[in-house]
């Protein structure tokens, strides 16, 4: 599957969800129906560009954005955040992808009574879900995907960020830290 294919697919399932900043597991749930009328090839491919997606943003700096918009982000917390973000669609993947700052226009400052973070994991297991209910055979997905996936590197693209560092954090993402560090 081609990225347009892929990213056409997610914008089909964001437009059945009122707020998708809210509800990325409402995207992962119609996204999975969407998938389900997919051939096993296609979800497949669906889940390999998925993966590819995930190394390409395994990066330092959205890392940060991260862990200033979630009030902390552990390895598997930016894996989730990562798909929260997919649920955001392609324009705000993008835009989040060359300035994670940019993220400062989607995120709502206020944050609700008992928010445990932008997290959707759901939207990286879409491929799994849909692949077990076409087949019966999850399995048999996450080792089709692993053929054809990149590796994930053993550390994030870019300059370490030292996420304790307030200072750094406002050099490198003014707005978000304007936000969430109460500066």
């Amino acid at each position: 599957m081609d990225r347009d294919s892929f990213w056409g697919l997610v914008e089909d399932a964001r437009a059945s969800v009122d707020d998708t900043v809210a509800d990325p597991d409402g995207v992962a749930d119609a996204l999975t129906k969407v998938l389900g009328t997919a051939e096993a090839e296609e979800i497949v491919g669906f889940g390999t560009e998925l993966a590819r997606l995930q190394v390409e943003s395994y990066r330092w700096d959205l890392w940060a954005a991260a862990y200033l918009i979630n009030s902390g982000a552990s390895e598997d917390g930016f894996d989730s955040f990562r798909g929260w973000l997919l649920a955001q669609g392609r324009e705000v993947w993008e835009a989040a992808l060359i300035d994670p700052d940019s993220l400062a226009d989607v995120v709502d400052e206020d944050r609700p009574e008992g928010f445990e973070g932008f997290d959707g994991e759901g939207m990286l297991h879409v491929g799994s879900h849909a692949y077990k209910n076409l087949t019966g055979n999850e399995p048999a997905y996450w080792k089709a995907v692993d053929r054809d996936a990149p590796d994930t590197p053993d550390l994030p693209a870019g300059k370490e960020i030292d996420f304790d560092d307030e200072e750094d954090l406002e050099v490198r993402l003014p707005r978000l830290s304007a936000l969430y560090l109460n500066v």
